[in-house]
Order: C-alpha cells, then structure tokens, then sequence
C-alpha cells in the first residue's frame, strides 16, 4: 500500500467558488485522491478555506459582518457545497486555525533563526480618508501592463501579471473608493528568496515529470528580468496571524500580521493536523505525513492548483519549507490548470461573472458537472464552458452511452429471467474478445490516472463504456434469446457485471451515479478489476438486483436556452 499525500489549492472565504474554480484545483484532486483509493493506496486528501487578508475583510464589510463570524459562516457553506459536489477531503480546515498560528509562527521564527527574514522600510499607500495603510487588495487601479481598469494591489487577474500597489495607474482605495491617497513609510518583513534561489532552482530542475505549465511558470519567476525577488510575508492588518518569532514577540512588529500568501500554504500542514485533532488522534499521526523524520520519506505529495497559483508554491512555499531548515516534506508532483472560461471572458468571483457552485448544484446534479468539468479541463490550454457543448457531452457521454447501456440491459434482464442475475452458458469469441478489449483500455485507464491525465483518462473511461454498448448492439440478447435462451442468459449475466464493473471505474468521475449502479447491483464490491475476467464473476449466478431510476436525463434544448439565458455571466 502506497501513501498519497494530495493537496487542493485552498480557496479565499470571499464567496461562494465559481466552477473555473472547482476544475482548477479541488475537482482533479477529488478525482485523484478517489483513483488512488479504489486502488488501495493510503490517501490524505487535505482543503481549507483561505481566511484571512483583504479578500475577508472586504466580503466580512460588505457583508456588515465581523470577519470572524462571516469567515466562520462561509467556512461551513463551502464545506457543505463541497460535500455536495462530491469533494472527497479527508479534512476540509480553515486558515484561521490555532494549529495554523501556530506553525506560521513556527516557520517565521525559523527562518529568522536561520537568516532568511530581513526587515524593510518601505513605502506603502496610506488613504487619509480611511486613517489607514492600504495592503495590496484594498487597492485597485489601471493595470500598468495590460491596461485593466479593476486590476488589485497584488495582481492583475486578467492578465496575471504580479504588482505592486505603487505600479497601479490611477489607484483608490477598495474600501471607500477614495483617491486621496498618499506613500507612507512602514516596516514589513521580507522572506529572503534571493538567497534560496540555487536550492529552489535545482529542486525544480530535478522534477523532469512536472507539466510544462508548472515548470515553465516556475522558471519565468527565477529567471525572467531580475529573477527571484524577496518577498514580503507581513502587513498592515487587523484580520490574520500576529507577527511573532515561534512563541515570543517580534519587536517592531507590534499590530502587524503574516501576509496571506505566507500563511495559507501552511494551512496545509495545520488542516492535517486539525483533522487529527478531530479524530482525536495524537501528534504523530499527522507528522507522519509531513515530517521525513518522523514517516514522511515513503509518502508522495501530489498538489492541485490554477496556474496563478504556481508561482507561490513552487517558490514562496518551498522557500519556507527549506528555509527552516527542518525535514518537512516538499511536494513531489503540480498539477496545474489554465483558465476555464464563460461566454467569452474569464469566471471571476470577485467580478460575480460565471457560473457559482451553489447556482449549478440547483439545477442538475453534481455528476453532470464533475463529468462535462473534467472531461474538459483545461490542462493544454485554457477551455471554454458553453451550453451547448455543456448539453451535448451529458447527452451523449453519459445518458446516450453509459445510461443507455445500464437501462437497456437490467430492463432486458427483468423482462425475461426476473431480477436475479441468470445461470447457463459460457463465453464465446466475442465474450474473449471484449474481455481483451476491456483489459487493454482498463490498463490504458490506470495509465492516465497514474499520471493524472485528467482528459485522457476520460476519454478512456468512455471509450470503456462504449465498448459495452457495442458488444450489447453486437450480441443483442433480446434476439439471441428466441433460438438460444442459455447464451442469452450468459449475455445479460456479463452484462449486469459490466454494470458493477463500470461503477468501480467511473467512481472517480461520477461517485453518486457509481454508487447508485452499485445499489442496484446490490452490491458492495469495489474491488479494482486488476484481472477483468475474475471481475465480470463478482455477481454470480441467483444473485439479486434492481433495475435503477434514469441515471442521467437528457439536457433538452429547452432547458439549454432557459440556463444560458439566466446564466449570462453576472451573479446577482
């Protein structure tokens, strides 16, 4: 039994996650960390909510909320859309944590300890109609780079580029929207990641598997122009994580708190620790998986995220990681995502522009989404959510092909030897040479899955499905059965244990349809076919089963032109 560490990027508490959101970090991972399961493997799949900085306190005022209670509330909505979506974390925490001001703490005083920590003054904008220095996202401006009139203090989200709120043409404050704004000096800490460079740049060179995106981000950020900067890890902020040194104050640093992007990758480490706490399990059983001293050299740590998101956890995270100075464990394998984008421009939380979790959870179930989502991911380039490619792929994919196929042969079945699975015949030519189909694709399967090849694997997942329905249109049993009813039997009998087959396979995917083909196979075996010929046995002969409801309804062009006309882009 191996051991999987996988990590989603966490999302901010701001409001409810966009599905461009979803598909670029916590769905793949979800699909990963199921694969892995189903195939016996020790999996801790770990998300949290990212609660603190601008993005909080800004939602929490607009809200007329405390921040602690609105981070509190939103906290527990995206746990429970999360769980509705199907999202398999063995613990979902939260940044705000006693275990996360911990170990920033922890972190800050080591790095300090070991002479990676400088203090800077530096100049910042401080709005005098607020009374208040101005962090990066309460300010907002014309992007000097792409020419954006709502580009943030830290970055551009419509063309990514990182900044600094002084780069900001014309800037105000997200607070009031005042301009009367003016450049203060104020000491910050700097994580020194100039000094980590060689190390950080030959830990990169080393991983030769990582996605071309992932790697060429990550060297863009070493190399282009001045190369790897120093980073500030502190702000001027009411809302986070006390500046200290470990357990003792940081003098000079009085009111100030870790930046956001210093601590959120340690929520990490501390939601593994929250859900130990949980469990009531003791401190090694979270170290275990996080520390090399103490059972972490056998784990493989798998991270999931948006390509924005790389720059700062293939520099900034591990620059804390090997900063310390102690065995953490550093990621092994990124899995990074491009843009998913909506009716011709970008999902934008911040914006309201898209499809929300909540509002796609209202209309169809999570399986059509999860299926169109990670058939479509945006791995090679960015893709685009239409509806009517969103219609055509639940209609084909899963209610043409795997549908069809579930209600055409338990029907069949019911119809004619009741509902138990029927005895008599034994396989013929085309029986071994589905079974050698099945073994070839089902290997081809766990290949992409191995890899997390996220839209090949589908593609193969469907291509296994589809073989079933040509065997079942070639063997035609409803025909077979008028001249040879013992061959028939045996047709149907591979049938139904197609059905079982194909729920264990496509779990990953789609794990409420999986479960419902298992319900009506009557049947808990989720064993992973690593020999498809003992696994189309599993049901035998006088073995139960029920005919399901419709797994999946057509999306008809009705209902298409209703969604995307209420769906326009802009969340009211």
């Amino acid at each position: 039994m191996a051991r999987h560490l996988i990590t989603s990027a966490i999302p901010y508490i701001n409001g409810i996650k966009h599905l461009g959101n979803l598909v670029g970090s916590q769905l793949p991972a979800d699909l990963y960390a199921r694969y892995l399961r189903g195939r016996e493997n020790e999996v801790m799949f770990i998300c949290a909510t990212d609660e603190h900085g601008t993005p909080a306190e800004l939602a929490a005022a607009k809200a007329g909320k405390p921040v602690a209670v609105y981070c509190a509330e939103m906290h527990e909505i995206q746990a429970g859309i999360a769980r509705n979506f199907g999202l398999s974390f063995d613990h979902f925490g939260r940044s705000s944590s006693e275990r996360n001001h911990v170990l920033t703490q922890h972190f800050a005083g080591k790095l300090d300890e070991n002479g990676y920590i400088s203090e800077v003054e530096e100049r910042q904008v401080y709005s005098i109609d607020d009374g208040r220095f101005l962090p990066d996202r309460y300010i907002e401006g014309t992007c000097p780079n792409c020419g954006y009139d709502k580009a943030r203090g830290d970055q551009c989200e419509n063309c990514t580029k990182q900044l600094d709120p002084t780069d900001l043409i014309e800037p105000r404050s997200a607070i009031s929207g005042s301009t009367n704004l003016e450049v203060r000096s104020t000491k910050h800490l700097y994580l020194r990641q100039r000094t980590l460079k060689d190390q950080i740049a030959a830990w990169i060179d080393s991983k030769t598997d990582w996605p071309i995106l992932t790697t060429s981000i990550a060297r863009k950020w070493l190399n282009d122009g001045d190369g790897l900067q120093d980073r500030g890890i502190t702000r001027d902020l009411d809302w986070g994580i006390p500046v200290k040194k470990g357990d003792r104050p940081w003098p000079g640093m009085e009111g100030k708190v870790f930046y956001v992007w210093f601590d959120a990758p340690i929520e990490y480490i501390a939601a593994t620790a929250e859900g130990a706490d949980k469990r009531g399990a003791p401190d090694s059983d979270w170290r275990r998986w996080w520390r090399l001293d103490e059972g972490a050299d056998d784990v493989t740590y798998t991270q999931f995220m948006g390509k924005d998101n790389v720059p700062f956890h293939t520099l900034s995270f591990p620059a804390t990681i090997i900063g310390s100075g102690e065995p953490w464990k550093l990621v092994d394998y990124i899995k990074s995502f491009n843009y998913l984008t909506y009716d011709g421009g970008q999902f934008s939380t911040s914006q309201g522009r898209g499809v929300f979790m909540d509002q796609a959870l209202s209309i169809l179930p999570a399986d059509y989404w999860r299926w169109w989502l990670l058939s479509h991911a945006p791995e090679s380039g960015d893709s685009e959510f239409t509806w009517d490619n969103f219609q055509q792929s639940v209609n084909k994919d899963l209610a043409d092909v795997l549908g069809n196929f579930v209600s055409r042969i338990t029907k069949f079945c019911r119809s004619k030897f009741g509902e138990t699975i029927p005895q008599g015949g034994s396989y013929g030519p085309e029986e071994e040479a589905l079974l050698e189909a099945l073994t070839t694709r089902i290997r081809a399967y766990e290949g992409f899955m191995d890899h997390v090849e996220v839209r090949k694997s589908a593609a193969e997942l469907r291509a296994i499905w589809v073989l079933g329905n040509e065997y079942l249109q070639s063997a035609a049993p409803w025909s077979t059965f008028k001249t040879d009813p013992e061959k028939a039997a045996m047709q149907v009998r591979l049938g139904l244990n197609l059905i079982r087959l194909y729920a264990v396979l496509s779990a990953p995917f789609i794990p409420f349809a999986a479960d419902a083909m298992l319900a009506s196979m009557q049947s808990d075996n989720r064993n992973w076919p690593d020999d498809v010929r003992t696994a189309l046995e599993a049901l035998p002969a006088g073995h139960g089963f029920s005919v399901p409801d419709v797994l999946f309804a057509k999306i008809t062009d009705e209902q298409r032109d209703e969604w995307q006309d209420r769906f326009k882009g802009i969340r009211s």
